[in-house]
C-alpha cells in the first residue's frame, strides 16, 4: 500500500511509534448492488477506504480514493458511522491506530477496476451476497445501508 507522503515524512522523525491517524470509508450503493474492493495487502473485501490528507476534507478523500482505488466517481451524501480501530502493526514494524469515518456513496459513473495496486480486484455485489468480511467492515456496511437515522457512534472500545 502506498504511504502517504506526509505520514512517511513524520515515519522519518518518529520512527515506528504509534501514530493516530483519521481515515475514511466509502460504502459505495447502486440502488441494491454495493461494490467492494479486495485488498492487494491481504486479500480482504472491504469497501474503498483511505487517510485523510492533512486539511483534506472526508468526503474529498473518498472521491479521491474511489478514482485512485477503483477507477469510479462517486458522490459522498452522508456520514453513516464512526469507529475506532484497533491498532495495527505493519510487516515493516510501522504501528497506527484510527479513527475511521464511514460515509454512504453513490455511484456516479467509471468503470470499476483495480487502479493504484493497493485493489487485486473491484467488483459489485447484491447487498444480500456480499463475501465474507471483517466484523470491523461488515458492521461498516451494515450502519451504512441500515440506517436512516443520525451517523453511529462507537460509545465503548470496539464498537463492532
Amino acid at each position: 500500500m502506498p504511504i502517504p507522503d506526509f505520514v512517511r515524512d513524520l515515519r522519518a522523525k518518529v520512527g515506528t511509534t504509534p501514530l493516530w491517524l483519521s481515515g475514511a470509508s466509502a460504502v459505495v450503493l447502486d440502488g441494491a448492488r454495493i461494490l467492494l474492493i479486495r485488498r492487494s495487502d491481504d486479500g480482504q473485501w472491504t469497501p474503498i477506504t483511505g487517510i485523510i490528507d492533512p486539511g483534506e476534507e472526508p468526503a474529498v478523500t473518498l472521491v479521491r480514493e474511489a478514482l485512485e482505488e477503483a477507477n469510479v466517481d462517486i458522490e459522498v451524501e452522508r456520514l453513516t458511522s464512526t469507529w475506532v480501530t484497533r491498532q495495527v502493526v505493519y510487516d515493516n514494524g510501522d504501528q497506527a491506530q484510527y479513527l475511521d469515518l464511514t460515509f454512504r456513496c453513490r455511484y456516479v459513473g467509471g468503470d470499476p477496476r483495480p487502479v493504484d495496486g493497493e485493489a487485486s480486484e473491484v467488483a459489485w455485489f447484491p447487498l444480500d451476497g456480499m463475501p465474507t468480511m471483517s466484523p470491523e467492515m461488515t458492521a461498516r456496511v451494515r450502519y451504512a445501508i441500515g440506517n436512516e437515522g443520525p451517523a453511529y457512534f462507537a460509545r465503548g472500545p470496539l464498537g463492532w
